[in-house]
C-alpha cells in the first residue's frame, strides 16, 4: 500500500514502485494483476501526465509499457518546472513593480516616504498594494492612502 501511495504523490518514482511491487508480488500473480490495474488507473487519472495505456495482466507488462513514457514524462516534468518558474518570476516582478510604483507615486505626490511606509509598502500582500494604489488616487495626505 505504501509503494501505490507513493505513486499517486511521486508518478517520477513510477519505475522502482513497479521494480519493487513486481519482486513482493512474484508469487501472488492474481493480486500482482489487480495491482497492474490499480497503477494503470491511477497512471491513466494523474492530471500531470497525459497517458493513455491499454488494459495489462501484470506488473511486468506495465513495466514495458511504461518504459517508453518515463523519458517523455522527464522532458514534461522539466519543462513544466521552468514554466512554473518563469510565471513565478514574473509574477515576484510584477508585485516588486507595484510596490515601487506605489512609492514613487506617494514621494512624488506627498513628498518624503518615511521609513514606517516604506516598512509597510515591503511587508503588504498583492492585494494591499492595489488598495493603496487606488486610494492613492483621491486621497489628501498620506495618511489617508494607509489609513484602515
Amino acid at each position: 500500500m505504501a509503494a501505490i501511495f507513493r505513486l499517486e504523490q511521486n508518478p517520477a518514482a513510477t519505475a522502482e514502485v513497479l521494480e519493487s511491487l513486481g519482486e513482493w508480488l512474484q508469487d501472488q500473480p492474481q493480486l500482482g494483476r489487480m495491482v497492474a490495474v490499480w497503477v494503470r488507473a491511477i497512471l491513466m487519472r494523474h492530471p500531470g501526465l497525459d497517458v493513455h495505456l491499454p488494459e495489462v495482466n501484470n506488473l511486468r507488462e506495465l513495466k514495458v509499457m511504461l518504459a517508453d513514457h518515463w523519458v517523455e514524462w522527464g522532458r514534461e516534468c522539466k519543462a513544466e518546472g521552468r514554466q512554473e518558474g518563469r510565471q513565478q518570476g514574473r509574477q515576484e516582478g510584477l508585485q516588486q513593480g507595484e510596490a515601487l510604483a506605489l512609492q514613487k507615486l506617494l514621494a512624488k505626490r506627498f513628498g518624503a516616504v518615511t521609513p514606517a511606509v516604506l516598512e509597510a509598502i515591503a511587508h503588504a500582500s498583492p492585494e494591499q498594494i492595489e488598495i493603496w494604489l487606488d486610494r492613492l488616487l483621491d486621497a489628501e495626505n498620506m495618511e489617508a492612502v494607509f489609513a484602515p
